[in-house]
């Protein structure tokens, strides 16, 4: 077990955690936003980012830092909590990203690990090398090789207890992702950021970043407290922390502000096309929109960076509640309804329901099925993989009705779309007492008929008849030709 973080409630594949920072002396709770701060360029005071919004942590630089003569030298000689004011832990990058996007950089790993040391780095970052999507996998093979190495590599330098990264690349090859996840959990690495996603984020690629995350959290244990590094947009948190992911480092706040664009957790607006500012955040409370169009560049630039934040903040704050609550997934399709992308995120989501399964609780407060989608969450694949523990009885009928037929079989079970068949016993457990709708969904229907299937399939001597309520033949084809059919709407 990683002695740094420790998992304290479970929604799906998202968590609430403590990591540890020891350097810093602080715990950081999880899921986290680390904003990004420009060393060169505050568009927020660090500060500010710990007294008004409530930052934990950040995130900079330190190949900006080395790379800038007098800020290297501040740094080195005050420390990065003095250079930047900041209270929190603070994790820097190595410099990864300007390889990525020039093509080389003039430090090593061990030279960039030191030189985080001696800065007051709290968690450091390797260069590892961001393989980009859709090249060559030979391309990614060699790649990977050379950031494993790197890794290797890493746990070699003193860094006393300072945290050091174990990036987690692979491209798009979700093989490759859980190929690297496995080599970098059996480091004695401590953070473990999902790396080179930026691209297929820019390129509204969700269903493409979920198949990356989902393979390396394959790799990584469960003990591994998971980055998703460059993942800024508030859209996508709850997507995010879904898919297991407990750190986010956002320049959106910043970036978008310097371009007049005005964060929301359905998309990000222009201010000049915005007449109303549908918000309560002090910013947003305080200035009309014209009355921030109005104001000099600079100005603008700081109340439109802090409304960015208080958005990002709440919406992190708002998936630490829904976690606890046991309703992780109905956020999650709450944001997916923003954008066709973001739906293709969550159904490729629900495509890994097996390994969500894993995490998620056995019970919790309430199921809502609110869209064909939800007939697919780990819920329902956890209810048909457990008919086969069930005892069922010689003869038994499966109702959607209240007629039990008691004088006609050994025994009645209900029928529940999304879930299927079981016993009238459980009928108070979750997540039996889901709230469905009455007019109940082919998608719906289709689960329960494999839930049927499943029963069936695990009792093969059983005789087993089905009552439903007008299923359509397409549904009834997937239902094992043995199992009698009573249509109940007939009688």
């Amino acid at each position: 077990m990683r002695e740094c973080f420790e998992v304290r409630d479970t929604d799906a594949g998202g968590r609430i955690g403590e990591l540890t920072v020891p350097r810093a002396d602080v715990t950081v709770e999880t899921p986290a936003l680390l904003p990004v701060i420009n060393p060169n360029l505050d568009t927020i005071a660090p500060r500010r980012l710990a007294t008004e919004f409530g930052a934990e942590i950040l995130i900079t630089n330190s190949y900006i830092i080395h790379g800038t003569e007098d800020v290297r030298e501040e740094a080195l000689e005050d420390g990065l909590h003095d250079l930047l004011d900041f209270p929190g832990a603070i994790m820097t990058d190595s410099g990864s990203f300007q390889l990525s996007e020039y093509g080389e950089i003039d430090v090593t790993t061990e030279e960039i690990l030191e030189f985080q040391h001696e800065i007051g780095s709290d968690i450091a970052t390797p260069v590892d090398i961001p393989t980009p999507p859709d090249v060559p996998r030979e391309r990614a093979e060699d790649e990977l090789e050379t950031t494993q190495e790197r890794l290797e590599l890493a746990e070699t330098v003193d860094t006393g207890d300072m945290l050091v990264s174990a990036p987690v690349q692979g491209s798009t090859y979700p093989d490759l992702r859980e190929r690297a996840g496995r080599h970098a959990d059996a480091t004695n690495l401590d953070v473990f950021p999902v790396g080179a996603v930026v691209p297929l984020m820019n390129d509204y690629r969700y269903d493409d970043m979920v198949d990356a995350v989902a393979g390396a959290k394959r790799g990584l244990g469960a003990d591994a407290p998971v980055h998703l590094f460059g993942a800024g947009h508030p859209m996508m948190f709850a997507l995010g922390v879904a898919m297991g992911c407990d750190l986010f480092d956002s320049a959106a706040y910043a970036l978008y502000a310097r371009d007049d664009r005005y964060l929301t957790v359905r998309g990000t607006r222009h201010l000049e096309d915005l007449e109303y500012l549908p918000c309560s955040c002090p910013i947003c409370t305080e200035h009309s929109p014209e009355e921030l169009r109005a104001l000099d560049d600079d100005a603008r630039e700081t109340e439109l960076g802090a409304h960015n934040l208080h958005v990002t903040f709440e919406e992190i704050r708002r998936i630490k509640q829904a976690i606890r609550a046991g309703n992780l997934l109905e956020l999650v399709e709450q944001r997916a309804r923003a954008h066709p992308t973001m739906l293709d995120g969550y159904r490729t989501l629900l495509d890994h329901a097996d390994q969500l399964e894993q995490s998620d609780p056995v019970s919790k407060g309430a199921f809502f099925y609110t869209s064909h989608e939800s007939a697919r969450r780990p819920e329902v694949v956890r209810h048909h993989r457990r008919l086969e523990r069930l005892s069922v009885p010689d003869s038994l009928f499966l109702t959607e009705g209240n007629s039990a037929r008691t004088d006609e079989f050994d025994d009645s079970w209900r029928v529940q779309p999304p879930f299927g068949p079981f016993p009238r016993a459980l009928s108070k457990s979750y997540p039996l007492t889901a709230e469905v709708p009455d007019r109940t969904d082919r998608a719906a229907l289709e689960a329960a008929a494999e839930g049927v299937s499943r029963l069936v399939e695990a009792n093969p001597d059983a005789a087993i008849t089905l009552g439903h309520r007008g299923w359509p033949a397409g549904v009834l084809e997937r239902v094992p030709e043995a199992v009698e059919r009573v249509d109940l709407d007939a009688e």
